[in-house]
């Protein structure tokens, strides 16, 4: 009997599916997915190549349900690491209903942008869109110029753009113009998820994720891809009441070096406890519970080159 609902939901036009962007590191396409779900779901950072699970953002509409998946940044890989992260993607690709390539307004369209046009034109059954990212950074003429560059590498690459989308996340311009466009695009078919998720990924990942980003503000460019994260149990403390819940999440940061440690935990600690505040603030904001975090920081030596450490930290 439960399945009349979703049968009329089907009939009555509501559209559901999946939309991935892709773009190269730093194209702003986690900033997209955050303000598409209208909450912090993947972390977006300055530092080049920092998204590495598959994060679905969830966006619900009345006539519409739009899963948004993010991945990491299609690049020439130099590492296992980076290995594992495109062949994420192109996996990605191939079940997704639309495929957004991310383009930033204030770059050139250049050799790292083509890279991604010619694996995405591999995927031959889905759709393609254009999206012209960081609009706010770019003069009009600027922009004019790389939609035309856009237009035209679509063309040189044998990929039919559907549609070539100017959009600023930060400003919120054109947001809502991008949605109703991808959902448009979807098929029809009923809610996939229930109502008020947000991402289906784990709760720990997410936190995980969050915690990773406060690491990475503000460390030197060779820091970044060495930070791996690990939730090790989130639980909540047994002897407190109902009404005043504290949620213990105890986690292991993981670098590659000694010299990267001392980085990570600064001067008497202070770095660290500078990581463990802005992390527990966002971490409360996503779960709605005060936590206590403790964050020990490890060495994993090479590991982004280990197959063994690979799969103890979850790639």
């Amino acid at each position: 009997m439960s399945e009349a609902p979703m049968d009329h939901q089907s009939r009555s036009g509501h559209r559901s599916g999946f939309a991935s962007f892709v773009g190269r590191p730093n194209a702003g396409k986690s900033t997209l997915t955050n303000a598409l779900v209208g909450q912090k779901v993947v972390i977006t950072s300055s530092k080049p190549q920092t998204t590495r699970t598959v994060v679905r953002g969830i966006v619900h509409r009345p006539d519409a349900q739009l899963i948004l998946v993010d991945t990491p940044g299609l690049h020439r890989p130099r590492t296992l690491l980076g290995e594992r992260l495109n062949d994420l993607v192109t996996t990605t690709l191939a079940e997704v209903d639309v495929v957004a390539v991310c383009f930033p307004a204030n770059e050139k369209v250049g050799p790292g942008d083509r890279f991604i046009v010619k694996e995405v034109g591999k995927v031959k059954r889905t759709i393609k869109v254009a999206i012209a990212t960081k609009t706010d950074l770019a003069s009009p003429e600027q922009l004019g110029q790389h939609l035309l560059d856009i237009a035209a590498l679509g063309e040189e690459t044998g990929i039919e753009w559907a549609e070539i989308v100017p959009v600023s996340a930060q400003g919120d311009d054109q947001v809502g113009l991008l949605a109703d466009l991808l959902v448009g695009l979807l098929p029809e078919g009923p809610q996939l998820y229930p109502d008020g998720d947000l991402s289906d990924a784990p709760e720990e990942i997410l936190v995980a994720e969050l915690i990773r980003e406060a690491a990475l503000e503000g460390v030197r460019d060779e820091l970044p891809h060495s930070i791996a994260v690990v939730v090790q149990e989130m639980n909540l403390r047994e002897d407190r009441p109902t009404d005043k819940p504290l949620l213990d999440v105890h986690v292991n940061l993981y670098v590659e070096r000694e010299s990267q440690k001392g980085i990570m935990i600064g001067h008497k600690g202070a770095r660290l406890r500078e990581i463990g505040t802005a992390a527990r603030k966002q971490i409360e904001a996503l779960l709605g519970t005060p936590i206590y975090l403790d964050l020990q920081v490890k060495i994993a030596k090479d590991w982004q080159r280990d197959p063994k450490q690979l799969r103890k930290l979850g790639f």
